[in-house]
């Protein structure tokens, strides 16, 4: 079995595998064994492997099911001790690979990992997806360290501390194969967007520990996909966390915080329609009429999983903080009330 195996998802990306997959297998000698996966794409990125990278192990996809199904599919097939899933927008770093195996080797309850996360076009700042490790506050909304909604900051080595955090981001996540394979990997009902949260909270609701690692630093650009501003963007991303609300909360939280999230994405729908963004406004609408169309099969799936009081949940309202209280910074954040 290989120790590593790097595994790139690709969908009419080859502009992207062309700038950055050199470096990928460049800085990835010795230390792992590098796949791309496609998913279907309909540009050429297929015939481009085919023909500037044949010695590099290519998995094309039966269909395009997106980030969560097409990462399954691909490490089905895949057998390795540890598994980083990696965008094909990044660039990665000598020697970026082995303080994160070396991390995770020292510690088995330790199921995934991510590396400092930093902007590709702004070496010097925080990259949206991931900075320097996830967080979630007690209704649901994601951040981070480094990053508290838009604002990103600069990296004056404030986080490089290798610590616990929430979740780990999928654009580069070092996870444990058994574990990834053992949870059922990603829900393919996410498609793409806080799949990765999703994941690792069930990590932790399964005793397992989720890690950033900033010895090792990758650049990313971000929004290759989809642009930060799109409404199916919006769409996927109040859809999927109020699921992952309701999939992984325990019984005793679940029906509070659920009522206030629809109070509160009221809100945000009201914040869309009056700054203009009518179709982000009519994502939100959408988002929570797949949830009510959807809740049976979710009930059946939160039944099938373990749910209990986790740790490094923020006890507070962060988008209040942030908006209200003019929280920038993770480090004004007190951490006194993160949960234990």
């Amino acid at each position: 079995m290989t120790k590593v195996a790097v595994v790139i998802l690709n969908f009419n990306g080859r502009k992207f595998l062309e700038e950055f997959l050199p470096t990928v297998i460049g800085r990835s000698k010795n230390a792992a064994e590098v796949w791309v996966a496609d998913n279907r794409s309909t540009d050429d990125s297929v015939e481009f492997m085919r023909k500037n990278f044949p010695d590099v192990n290519l998995i094309i996809n039966d269909e395009n099911g997106g980030f969560s199904k097409g990462y399954n599919d691909a490490l089905a097939n895949i057998s390795a001790e540890y598994y980083v899933l990696l965008n094909s927008d990044i660039e990665v770093t000598d020697n970026w690979i082995q303080p994160v195996i070396d991390l995770m080797d020292a510690d088995k309850t330790i199921g995934a990992c991510q590396p400092k996360i930093l902007s590709y076009y702004e070496k010097e700042s925080f990259e949206y997806a991931g900075a320097a490790g996830g967080f979630i506050d007690k209704h649901g909304y994601p951040f981070c360290r480094g990053r508290v909604f838009q604002v990103l900051e600069k990296d004056h080595g404030q986080y490089n501390d290798a610590t616990e955090v929430f979740w780990a981001t999928g654009a580069c996540m070092f996870v444990r194969s058994e574990v990834y394979h053992q949870l059922g990997g990603l829900d393919e009902d996410f498609f793409a967007h806080m799949e990765e949260i999703d994941f690792c909270w069930r990590l932790k609701n399964n005793d397992y520990k989720v890690m950033v690692c900033p010895k090792s630093v990758v650049y990313h650009i971000g929004g290759g996909t989809l642009p930060k501003s799109s409404a199916r963007k919006t769409y996927l991303n109040f859809r999927n966390n109020f699921s992952l609300l309701y999939k992984n909360l325990p019984s005793n939280r679940l029906f509070k915080v659920l009522a206030l999230r629809l109070i509160l994405d009221g809100l945000a729908g009201v914040k869309f329609l009056t700054e203009g963004h009518f179709g982000d406004f009519l994502a939100v609408i959408k988002a929570h009429f797949y949830f009510y169309k959807n809740l049976g099969s979710l009930k059946r799936k939160r039944k099938t999983l373990s749910q209990k009081q986790v740790s490094l949940i923020y006890q507070g309202n962060i988008a209040m903080d942030h908006y209200l209280r003019g929280v920038k910074y993770f480090s004004q954040l007190d951490k006194t009330r993160f949960s234990k």
